[in-house]
């Protein structure tokens, strides 16, 4: 079944500045990737970067419609690219039948191939390797290659997700880097992608990475051997400022020329002041967007493993006044990570509206009761306190800290804040789960994408798997695990709105991560730039940059 989502986009196309023609388009962003590696270390971010110069076999278009890439067709059981089929040792599996472009060459001239794809699931099935998306690649049992551009990928199991399919790695590149550290937990660090991400033949898109030098900036220039859409920039330059103030200063100095609404920059709230100071001065564009902020609760932690304690800090939260006051209204309280623009959105689930006295007491429930300086204490006489940790500089999210901590602190719970460079926070203290108590940043979700990769037991970061998981709170749940499950592998369409309605009762119900809101992605664009066209959802609109324009 094809899943279709109408997002809406509310565009304010303002006029008065002339239009004139650039072929260097500065884009200000604020953050840096950890890695360039495509299928290591998710993140908003690297997936924004690489999406100019790498593409996926498929992605979900503007409308939610999942789209070729590089396939000929999208497999589905209709037009027999993907059938049923028996396991060897039991059970059913599924043949997908994967037919690559023949006009589509890696960087270097080299053809991208079926070779390249077999390649793929294999390091991916490698519990070694570091691969985020396991759920993909690691059920790939086996890849027939039938000629250069058509394989066969045998899942071991049934999977909703087999018109899933994500970026491919250059076997002629990256074959060698694997077959040194196979097994060794060492290709996360040996990857050409991190070694060398200037390596023209790592990209097979319109553009190529030409310069990078890490924390600063990316530089991407068309790819000589892209046969699509010739890119209408010719120079297109991530700059990477951490500060969102200093950020917002570069664009109105014209340092930097546009403001991504789908990658980490400018704040929207730093977007709507912007709109009513320097209404004619660029273009913006607000898009309703499945990204949901929220906060990963360590539940290592013995004071949040106690469900009264995590039902108590969310309904100690006024987060209406919050979105009311910061975003206008434009950035709607979530009750679980499900936005209500996604076709497997149910209704019903509980939810948690501000309730300071029911916060205090269930705080009561579980042995906390005010101290003399009116922090919570428990018998033994320890505080309720929780360290509290998001990405320096960014001004906003700085923002939500001061307001969450003083609705906290009216509720006798002590959190103290402690932030870090978004490279640190998403690269070791969130992957190796060093944070001891709350840790606040956005998942950005693809269309009906079921969330093994945040909630499931097999995705708990450990070293055993290189830290390869992102469910960072450490969540556990056999019920969760096998709703997921469901998901995943059930074909049938009602089944499926079941077991997606499972996995929103259970996770309000046990609350291991505290929803916020969904975000919409504010865009600032200068007035000579044409054709950027916002998604809304985790398939970047940098993944049709060659169809941008300088007018």
């Amino acid at each position: 079944m094809t899943l279709r989502l109408c997002l809406c986009v509310v565009a304010l196309l303002v006029g008065g500045a002339a239009a004139y023609a650039k072929d260097v388009l500065t884009i200000g962003v604020s953050q840096f990737p950890s890695s360039m590696h495509p299928n290591i270390d998710p993140e908003v971010i690297k997936s924004y970067t690489l999406s100019f110069a790498l593409r996926p076999i498929a992605a979900f278009d503007k409308d939610g419609i999942n789209t070729c890439m590089l396939c000929t067709a999208l497999p589905t059981l209709q037009n027999g690219l993907v059938r049923i089929e028996d396991r060897a040792g039991g059970g059913k599996g599924m043949a997908v039948t994967v037919k690559l472009r023949d006009d589509i060459l890696w960087g270097d001239g080299r053809p991208v191939t079926a070779a390249d794809l077999a390649f793929t699931a294999r390091v991916g099935r490698d519990p070694t390797s570091g691969f985020a998306n396991t759920r993909v690649w690691g059920r790939v049992a086996s890849v027939d290659v039938i000629d250069d551009h058509t394989a066969v990928l045998h899942l071991d199991e049934i999977s909703t997700l087999y018109d899933r399919l994500p970026a491919i790695l250059p076997e002629h590149l990256e074959g060698p880097v694997f077959a040194r550290v196979a097994g060794t937990g060492d290709y996360r660090n040996q990857t050409t992608y991190n070694r060398a991400p200037t390596t023209p033949g790592l990209y097979n898109g319109p553009y190529l990475v030409t310069d990078y030098q890490p924390g600063q900036l990316v530089v991407l220039e068309p790819n000589p051997y892209w046969k699509g859409t010739k890119p209408g920039i010719r120079r297109i330059v991530l700059k990477a400022i951490g500060n969102t103030a200093a950020l917002q200063a570069n664009l109105l100095a014209g340092d930097v020329d546009m403001a991504p609404g789908d990658a980490p920059s400018l704040t929207i709230d730093q977007v709507l002041q912007l709109r009513k100071q320097q209404p004619d001065r660029f273009t913006y564009i607000f898009r309703p967007a499945l990204t949901y902020e929220h906060i990963d609760l360590n539940l290592d932690n013995p004071i949040l493993q106690d469900i009264r304690v995590r039902r108590a800090l969310l309904l100690a939260l006024d987060r209406n006044t919050l979105v009311e006051r910061l975003f206008e209204g434009m950035q709607p309280v979530a009750d679980s990570f499900v936005s209500p623009l996604d076709p497997m959105h149910a209704d019903g689930v509980t939810s948690y509206p501000y309730d300071p006295a029911r916060a205090r007491a269930l705080l009561a429930e579980a042995g906390w009761t005010p101290g003399p300086d009116g922090v919570c204490r428990n018998a033994a006489g320890a505080r309720l306190s929780l360290s509290f940790g998001t990405t320096a500089g960014n001004r906003l999210r700085e923002l939500q800290q001061q307001v969450l901590q003083n609705q906290w602190k009216n509720a006798c719970i002590e959190v103290t804040i402690r932030n870090e460079p978004a490279r640190t926070f998403f690269g070791e203290t969130l992957k190796q789960r060093v944070f001891t108590g709350l840790a606040m940043y956005a998942w950005s979700f693809g269309i009906s994408y079921p969330p093994r990769q945040t909630l499931a037991t097999d995705q708990i970061p450990t070293a055993a798997n290189n830290y390869g998981g992102t469910n960072y709170m450490d969540y556990r749940n056999p019920t969760m695990d096998a709703a997921i499950l469901t998901a995943e592998t059930n074909l049938d369409p009602a089944a499926q709105k079941v077991a997606w309605a499972d996995i929103q009762r259970i996770y309000a119900d046990d609350l291991p991560v505290l929803p916020l809101f969904f975000r919409a992605d504010a865009y600032v664009l200068p007035k000579w730039l044409k054709g950027v066209t916002p998604t809304g959802h985790s398939d970047d609109s940098s993944l049709w940059s060659e169809f941008w324009r300088s007018e």
